[in-house]
């Protein structure tokens, strides 16, 4: 990491304005992503989460399948709102896809019945844990991303095109690049509403 801990969690924002110019290798956004798959906690040390890394023209065809599942959804309204969008994450250098093994959820709601319910939550924590790391890691390397949420319209496509396994469920998309507009101020509600403390 080339900034401190604290540093990277508080500077970790949504960059909308993104765009495929960035000084970090390959390589390096491998190591970022298989450090968080390995060193993310889970759930009963359960795994679940799997990771699809698309860059180049990989990662153009994802907001390609997008674009079209929403104009299809939209039908005839006006699209120039979701176009501008979908333009402004393809701009970006590549897309990271979370999803969670549902085999393995299946498997651990099988094996401790007693927590059933409380596995697919789990799971999504899980996952939502693994989304964090990556987001901060790509901040600390001076990258910027968004979090988005397209499934369950790009589903299907997105396993086709990629050859997914059925039982991977699509949590969110990660689209990253290098940062070429600032986010907004962040307006935060007072700590005392949300924290308590004793002893």
């Amino acid at each position: 990491m080339t900034i401190d801990f604290y540093t990277a969690i508080k500077e970790r924002r949504s960059y909308y304005g993104i765009n495929k110019e960035v000084q970090v290798s390959d390589e390096k956004i491998k190591e970022i992503v298989e450090f968080a798959v390995k060193h993310t906690p889970s759930a009963f040390n359960s795994q679940s989460s799997r990771l699809v890394v698309l860059t180049g023209s990989a990662h153009d065809k994802l907001w390609d399948i997008t674009t079209q599942a929403l104009r299809k959804a939209v039908g005839e309204g006006d699209f120039s709102g979701t176009q501008q969008k979908m333009d402004s994450f393809k701009a970006g250098y590549g897309s990271i896809l979370f999803f969670e093994d549902e085999s393995v959820v299946k498997s651990l709601q099988e094996q401790f019945a007693t927590y059933a319910d409380n596995f697919p939550i789990w799971s999504q924590q899980t996952s939502g844990m693994h989304q964090l790391v990556v987001w901060t890691a790509l901040e600390a390397e001076g990258l910027g991303a968004t979090l988005q949420h397209y499934n369950p319209l790009i589903d299907d496509e997105v396993k086709k095109e990629w050859n997914v396994p059925s039982n991977w469920k699509l949590i969110a998309q990660m689209p990253f690049g290098n940062p070429t507009a600032q986010p907004g101020d962040k307006e935060f509600k007072p700590l005392e509403d949300r924290i308590k403390f004793y002893k």
